[in-house]
């Protein structure tokens, strides 16, 4: 929206020719800014009340670069995710102050490693070591987004002793999400341990009948246990990102009526 439409927008709440809810369903939808290989959404912190996020693969390390100043300069940070080293390297020589998060891929203007930082209670619970790019992934992302994330690694159900010795960590937990490949077994396991919200995020890390993490992703989908969701194969980012959702959601309010 540029300065005129924006001008004739408070005109006509002015002389009542628009209401003001109407007023604000508008500024809701807009602006974007159209870098012609790119149409940065601006308006999506105030929708969701997060900036656009950048999916790295695809893009030139001159279109990151574009797009990361084109949303600073709106006052918005963004996260970069499935970064490259090579990717990085390149797009920090034009940003200096961004950092590269090796092993999640992600490129974030701060290290995102004080798991104190942040409120409530995310924990990101992996099956086995393989697992902890996808988790890593999930963890950063949860921290970024304001919540209190930690982790559990390697506690896959072929040693379950290994996952029952971390039942009170579990318990304690407001939002859990469960990273694991093979059978995907694990978050149906968890799910029964405890009462929070469990998201199983499938990872493609098995042998060949696994297909990639469709073995996985149908198992968890296919969970006896009531209080778990599924997000898409490998989707670390997008489990971090409801699980913070879900972790800053308010206490609900008692009913005394």
């Amino acid at each position: 929206m540029n300065q005129s439409a924006l001008t004739g927008l408070l005109t006509d709440v002015r002389d009542g020719e628009l209401s003001i809810e109407a007023a604000l369903d508008r500024l809701m939808a807009l602006p974007f800014t159209d870098l012609d290989f790119a149409k940065i959404d601006l308006h999506r912190a105030v929708r969701h009340g997060r900036p656009e996020v950048i999916y790295c693969p695809g893009k030139t390390p001159e279109q990151i670069v574009e797009i990361i100043r084109t949303l600073r300069q709106n006052g918005q940070e963004p996260l970069a995710t499935r970064a490259s080293r090579e990717t990085f390297d390149q797009v920090h020589q034009a940003l200096p102050d961004l950092f590269y998060h090796e092993r999640a891929r992600m490129i974030a203007r701060s290290e995102l490693a004080d798991a104190q930082g942040g409120i409530g209670g995310v924990l990101v619970v992996t099956a086995g070591t393989s697992d902890m790019p996808v988790a890593e992934e999930a963890l950063l992302t949860a921290r970024a987004y304001g919540s209190r994330a930690e982790a559990i690694y390697d506690v896959g159900v072929a040693g379950l002793h290994r996952l029952l010795a971390q039942v009170e960590r579990l318990q304690r937990a407001r939002v859990i999400v469960v990273v694991a490949g093979m059978e995907g077994a694990l978050p149906s396991v968890v799910g029964g341990l405890c009462a929070a919200p469990v998201i199983a995020v499938p990872t493609s890390v098995g042998y060949g009948a696994s297909f990639q993490g469709l073995a996985a992703l149908l198992g968890m989908l296919n969970s006896c246990a009531s209080n778990v969701t599924v997000v898409n194969i490998d989707n670390g980012f997008g489990a971090g990102y409801v699980a913070s959702l879900i972790n800053q959601l308010p206490p609900t309010e008692p009913d005394h009526a």
